[in-house]
C-alpha cells in the first residue's frame, strides 16, 4: 500500500510530500532516525488474527478451518508483506527516511481481515529516479508473489455448481491477467459450474485486487508517484481525467446490468443489486478525493480551500459512505421512490463536487508534489511502463459482486 505523509500530519492516506511552491525538494536526510517497531508489531499481530478470522469458514470441522485460515493469511501477508518491504527497502537504498509498516486490521467489516498496510516517509523523495524505484518497488515486489501462488492456488481450485456457495459466495471481478492464468494452471469449469478458489488463490487475488487499487495512476497512490516520474507535471491532468473516469465506471456498469436485465424482460426488479455491484468506483471516486485532500501538507489545504475545494473531509465521506450504506439497505428494494431518492442523493454530491470540490477543473487536488528534474533514463522509463500496463492487465471493471 502508499505510504503516509511526512510528518506534517497524522492522517493515513497515501504518501504525501509537500508542495514544490511551499516548499521545495530536498535533499535525502542522511542521518535516518532509529526504527520505531513497537507500534508496527501490535498492528501486525492483530492483523494476522484479523485475517485469520477472515479466512476461517464455521461450517468446516475446526481443524479444517483452522487450516484454511493459516493457508490464507499466510499468503496474504507474505504478500503484503513483500509489497510493503518493497518500498521500504526502495526508500532507504535512496535514503529517504520511511518507518516500517503500520498493518490495518480490519475484522469482520471486510472479507479480507485487512485494509492492507501504510508506511510513513518523513523526508521528502528528491527525484523522479528515486520516486519511480520507490513507487515501483512494491507493486512489483508483491506480484512476484502474487503471481506464482495465485498460479499454484488456482490448480488446486475446484468447480462447484453455480449457486452452491449460498448468499456467502463473493462473486469476484476478474482481469486479463487472471484470466490468462485461470487458463494456464486452473481446472476446466463445465456449463453450469463456477471456480471456487481455494484459500492460497483467494489470498492471492486479494494481493493482485490491492495491487490494481494502488496502481491507479492518480494523486499520490503507488501508480500515481509512478505515472509523475515518467510524464513529470504532465501527470497532474492525466490524474484528473482517470479520477473522473471512476464516475464513467459506475454509470456504465451499472447502465450494462440493467440494459441486460431489461433484454431479458425483468426490468428494474433487481436494480438494488446492480447498483450495489457498480458501487465501488464511486465510492474509490470519493476515497480518492479524501486522500487527496488529507495527503496535503497544512499550508497547502489552506490554500484548497481558498481556491474552493469547499467540500472537505466529513462531507465527502459522509456522502460516500451515506450512500453506500443505504444501497446495502436497499438491496433488495425494487420502489421507484426509494431508489430516486437515493439518485437525488447521488445527484447532489456530484453537484457539490462540481462546484466546489474534485470535478472542478481547475481543482488541484490530486496534483503530485514535484520531484528534482533529472530524467529516469532508457531503463527506469521501461520499468515506470511495465509497472502501468501491470495496472491495465489487473483492471476489474466490477472487482466484487454479491
Amino acid at each position: 500500500m502508499p505510504a503516509l505523509p511526512p510528518d506534517s500530519t497524522d492522517s493515513p492516506p497515501p504518501s504525501a510530500t509537500p508542495s514544490s511552491e511551499l516548499n521545495p525538494p530536498l535533499p535525502p536526510q542522511a542521518g535516518a532516525r532509529p526504527l520505531a517497531w513497537r507500534t508496527n508489531a501490535w498492528l501486525f499481530a492483530a492483523t494476522v488474527v484479523s485475517v485469520l478470522l477472515a479466512g476461517y469458514d464455521a461450517r468446516l470441522p475446526p481443524r479444517a478451518a483452522m487450516l484454511q485460515a493459516a493457508q490464507f493469511a499466510g499468503a496474504l501477508l507474505a504478500i503484503l508483506l513483500s509489497h510493503e518491504f518493497g518500498h521500504f527497502i526502495a526508500a532507504r537504498v535512496h535514503k529517504v527516511d520511511a518507518s516500517l509498516p503500520y498493518f490495518i486490521p480490519l475484522p469482520f467489516l471486510s472479507p479480507f481481515g485487512t485494509m492492507g498496510a501504510v508506511i510513513r516517509m518523513r523526508s521528502v523523495i528528491p527525484t523522479r529516479r528515486a520516486l519511480l524505484d520507490i513507487g515501483a518497488a512494491g507493486p512489483l515486489a508483491g506480484l512476484a508473489l502474487a503471481l506464482p501462488l495465485y498460479a499454484w492456488g488456482v490448480s488446486h481450485s475446484e468447480p462447484v455448481p453455480i449457486g452452491s456457495l449460498g448468499d456467502e459466495g463473493l462473486q469476484l471481478g476478474s482481469s486479463l491477467l487472471l484470466r490468462a492464468l485461470d487458463h494456464l494452471f486452473g481446472p476446466a469449469v463445465p456449463d453450469g459450474m463456477d471456480l471456487s478458489l481455494s484459500p492460497v488463490a483467494f489470498a492471492a487475488w486479494t494481493g493482485m485486487f490491492v495491487t490494481m487499487i494502488n496502481l491507479l495512476p492518480v494523486g499520490q497512490l503507488d501508480g500515481g508517484h509512478v505515472a509523475f516520474a515518467l510524464f513529470g507535471p504532465r501527470q497532474n491532468r492525466i490524474a484528473q481525467w482517470v479520477h473522473r473516469s471512476m464516475l464513467v465506471f459506475f454509470f456504465v456498469s451499472l447502465a450494462s446490468f440493467v440494459a441486460r436485465d431489461v433484454r431479458a424482460g425483468l426490468g428494474l426488479w433487481h436494480l438494488g443489486h446492480h447498483v450495489n455491484n457498480s458501487l465501488f468506483w464511486l465510492v474509490w471516486f470519493e476515497i480518492l478525493s479524501v486522500l487527496g485532500l488529507l495527503s496535503s501538507p497544512p499550508l497547502s489545504r489552506a490554500r484548497q480551500t481558498d481556491t474552493g475545494d469547499r467540500l472537505g473531509v466529513r462531507t465527502r465521506l459522509f456522502g460516500a459512505f451515506g450512500l453506500a450504506l443505504l444501497a446495502a439497505l436497499l438491496r433488495d428494494e425494487a420502489s421507484p421512490l426509494a431508489w430516486g431518492g437515493w439518485f437525488v442523493g447521488l445527484g447532489v454530491l456530484l453537484v457539490m463536487e462540481a462546484r466546489g470540490g474534485s470535478l472542478r477543473a481547475s481543482s488541484t487536488l490530486l496534483d503530485h508534489p514535484a520531484t528534482g528534474p533529472e530524467p529516469l533514463g532508457w531503463g527506469r522509463a521501461a520499468i515506470a511502463v511495465v509497472t502501468l500496463a501491470f495496472f491495465a492487465l489487473l483492471f476489474m471493471p466490477t472487482p466484487i459482486g454479491l
